[in-house]
């Protein structure tokens, strides 16, 4: 089932401990209020007993105004199956920011996706810790801010940063190769709302030339990690992974070339799903919706 993107939409997204007869009352609360259900995906797990659900329905009908859908489903339903949820509005577009370093590759793709209208999302806003990105922001009129973090300087240039996103109305935020580690306390003000992307070589191969110490190796695959930013680093809940295979045949600058069009890819397509809202997070795992 897919959503027509032109029409007025609400998405619900939930999980609670799982038991019988869920689906069915999420549902007849949309049936009997005149909602068209667009897409419906769930899922259960069945160690930790629990229920995952994606549902999304025309309001063009609908008998409960927009503003009033979460106090109504809350009354009703959640608080007697102690659901967690959120609901969002598909003409809602997520406001974005971009960090970046001084590799392009994955940030070229984003605003190439951007700029072609594949994405429901705004992007007014790229920061970077060094100026060499600023004539790629002036291309695509997004504006750009440097912010030349140190250890010294750290806590400060964050703060500096969290005003900014807070002042641009940021909903989250992609790493896109920001060499960089995140405070905890930076984390703590977007949690599940920071998208990174690694080589899939962690932890097996760290450092500063990753690939160099796969190819000597002789690795046959490398891959790509796309996840939420926690305060542990790189083992947050991951959201996409790819790989492709490599051989003897490959040179470092092969294994390196083909990593970064993984890493663009992997990238987007988690950004792609965050902007859909098909993504839960519980448990330092995801649940992503087809």
């Amino acid at each position: 089932m897919t959503a027509d993107k032109n029409k007025t939409t609400a998405i619900l997204l939930i999980h609670c401990p799982d038991k019988q007869g869920l689906l069915a009352l999420v549902t007849e609360f949309i049936n009997s209020n005149n909602g068209n259900i667009l897409y419906l995906d769930q899922h259960v797990d069945r160690e930790e007993k629990l229920f995952y659900m994606r549902i999304e329905w025309d309001l063009c009908h609908f008998s409960i105004p927009k503003e009033k859908i979460a106090d109504y489903f809350s009354t009703l339903i959640a608080q007697k199956h102690q659901m967690t949820f959120q609901i969002h509005f598909a003409e809602e577009k997520p406001r974005m920011a971009i960090f970046v370093s001084k590799m392009s590759h994955c940030l070229f793709d984003l605003l190439a996706r951007y700029t072609a209208g594949e994405w429901n999302v705004e992007i007014p806003l790229i920061i970077s810790n060094h100026p060499d990105m600023a004539d790629v922001a002036r291309r695509f009129d997004i504006d750009y801010h440097l912010f030349p973090i140190n250890k010294e300087n750290k806590a400060e240039m964050e703060a500096r940063e969290i005003a900014l996103l807070e002042k641009y109305q940021i909903d989250f935020i992609v790493l896109a190769r920001y060499m960089q580690i995140i405070s905890d306390s930076f984390i703590a003000h977007y949690p599940h709302r920071i998208i990174n992307i690694h080589h899939s070589f962690l932890p097996a191969f760290v450092g500063a030339k990753p690939y160099h110490a796969a190819y000597e190796r002789g690795v046959k695959l490398i891959g790509a990690t796309s996840h939420y930013v926690t305060t542990e680093l790189d083992a947050g809940p991951i959201i996409k992974q790819e790989v492709t295979h490599v051989s003897h045949k490959d040179t470092v600058h092969d294994l390196i070339a083909k990593g970064r069009d993984l890493e663009k890819i992997v990238l987007s397509k988690a950004v792609n799903k965050h902007i859909e809202r098909k993504i839960l997070v519980y448990n330092n795992r995801t649940v992503v919706f087809s």
